[in-house]
């Protein structure tokens, strides 16, 4: 068994009921920490399972046990370089000069707020960069990868969450040791 930290934002429940954090304890989220934040319930696990897909399957089948709804999973998929830098351990300079091409060839291209002045990268596709350049883990590519899975599950409706995960974490896995 590992051990997978990652939160859960939901609505759809009041955070001021009387039974608002037991509702979560009784639907299984007693490896969690439930807090409200600007307008969504957070719930922050730290769940052991066989594998990350479980961890997440398992969680949100348990959000939504308690009553609340799913919006996504975080670690947030997109990311500033100075996140990057904070995930990875790199500097935020580092993290510049990678994306600007001074130390490596291609980086990944951001795909939100291009043209300002802080853009972001989906973290999955910088992950999986920074693994096939040994700057990252397998496994955390994988996390990664697992968390834009699971939220593209969320927001399809995809009932089956844990069997997509895993479908296409297989695909993915084979596609990292490939590179």
């Amino acid at each position: 068994m590992n051990k997978y930290e990652f939160s859960i934002i939901a609505s759809g429940l009041d955070p001021t009921s009387e039974d608002f954090e037991q509702r979560f304890y009784d639907a299984g989220c007693d490896d969690a920490t439930i807090s409200f934040q600007k307008g969504h319930i957070i719930v922050d696990f730290a769940r052991e399972a066989e594998s990350i897909s479980s961890a997440i399957a398992s969680a949100v089948q348990n959000v939504e046990t308690a009553g609340a709804t799913v919006d996504r999973v975080e670690p947030d998929p997109l990311v500033s370089l100075a996140d990057i830098a904070a995930r990875t351990g790199m500097t935020r300079a580092a993290m510049t000069q990678y994306s600007k091409g001074q130390r490596s060839k291609d980086f990944p291209v951001p795909i939100a707020r291009v043209t300002s002045d802080s853009p972001l990268w989906e973290w999955a596709t910088v992950a999986k960069w920074l693994f096939r350049h040994e700057k990252l883990s397998k496994e955390a590519a994988i996390e990664a990868e697992a968390v834009r899975i699971a939220n593209a599950a969320i927001q399809s409706h995809d009932h089956k969450l844990e069997e997509a995960i895993q479908g296409s974490l297989k695909d993915y896995e084979k596609k990292l040791e490939a590179a």
